[in-house]
């Protein structure tokens, strides 16, 4: 968890957090928007941070930044499938079923079919510019369990 989540599970905004703890809204802005790290906060900051929240400084400690350090993007890459045409939506859906009964155990004889389809129709999304490259990779990791090489 990150502290947007926590803020947003609590009803919290940043302007208040700051006003509660005395840390300056433009470091509880950075902090949230993958710009500065926790683990590089002054402790009096954490503590700060800990007791406006209710909360110990190792459970601050352990907020992770929602964005990858080494390039600046967002972990939780989710809003790769946003936006996609209802022909991928549709092939996205019936592998997700497919690989629900698959791992489930229960015998599933047009697994290929569905594979097939879904991988057809992240190419053409692709080669038509529908989807950009990283969007079709991350639907052929997610849902076809392809790795990059």
């Amino acid at each position: 968890m990150d502290l947007q989540t926590l803020l947003d599970q609590r009803q919290i905004t940043k302007y208040h957090l700051s006003k509660v703890s005395g840390v300056p809204k433009t470091t509880i802005m950075d902090i949230c928007a993958g710009r500065s790290e926790i683990e590089r906060c002054s402790a009096k900051t954490v503590q700060q941070l800990a007791k406006a929240l209710d909360c110990t400084m190792e459970d601050i400690m352990e907020l992770s930044s929602p964005y990858d350090s080494a390039t600046g993007l967002p972990k939780d890459k989710t809003y790769l499938e946003r936006g996609l045409p209802p022909f991928l939506v549709e092939s996205i859906a019936a592998m997700k079923a497919a690989w629900e009964k698959l791992d489930g155990g229960e015998p599933y004889l047009r697994w290929d079919c569905d594979y097939c389809n879904l991988q057809t129709d992240i190419n053409n999304a692709e080669v038509n510019q529908i989807i950009n490259p990283e969007q079709a990779w991350y639907l052929r990791e997610k849902y076809l369990r392809l790795e990059k090489a």
